[in-house]
């Protein structure tokens, strides 16, 4: 049984930095892309930052140069971190991976719970 646990959430003051972590288990974790995502209240889930098997990283133009994603495989763990934070950045953070991780998430085989990042200004 695959799961992906996020962790790192919570309140946060602006320009504040953080970061997130997903541990991953029941799935060949140094082989798939893995990325990360959210979803603002009211609106839908988008593409934060890919990392492929690879290393090679992606980002959403709006995630370029304050998001960073990175991994540990002897971990299991994909972390994203965040500076600079924004209130706009107020949004729940999943998780993805296995399946065909990319912007298009219907593609996108297993999620995490989410975990909440709020900012306040």
């Amino acid at each position: 049984q695959v799961q992906l646990v996020e962790s790192g959430g919570g309140l946060v003051q602006a320009g504040e930095s953080l970061r997130l972590s997903c541990v991953a288990s029941g799935m060949d974790f140094d082989n798939e892309a893995m990325g990360w995502y959210r979803q603002i209240l009211g609106g839908q889930r988008e593409m934060v930052a890919v990392i492929t098997r690879r290393f090679i990283t992606i980002y959403e133009d709006f995630a370029k140069g304050r998001f960073s994603i990175s991994r540990d495989n002897a971990k299991r763990t994909v972390y994203l971190d965040v500076s600079s934070l924004k209130p706009e950045d107020t949004a729940v953070y999943y998780c993805g991976g296995g399946g065909s991780v990319g912007p298009q998430t219907a593609l996108v085989r297993y999620w995490g719970q989410g975990t909440q990042v709020t900012v306040s200004s």
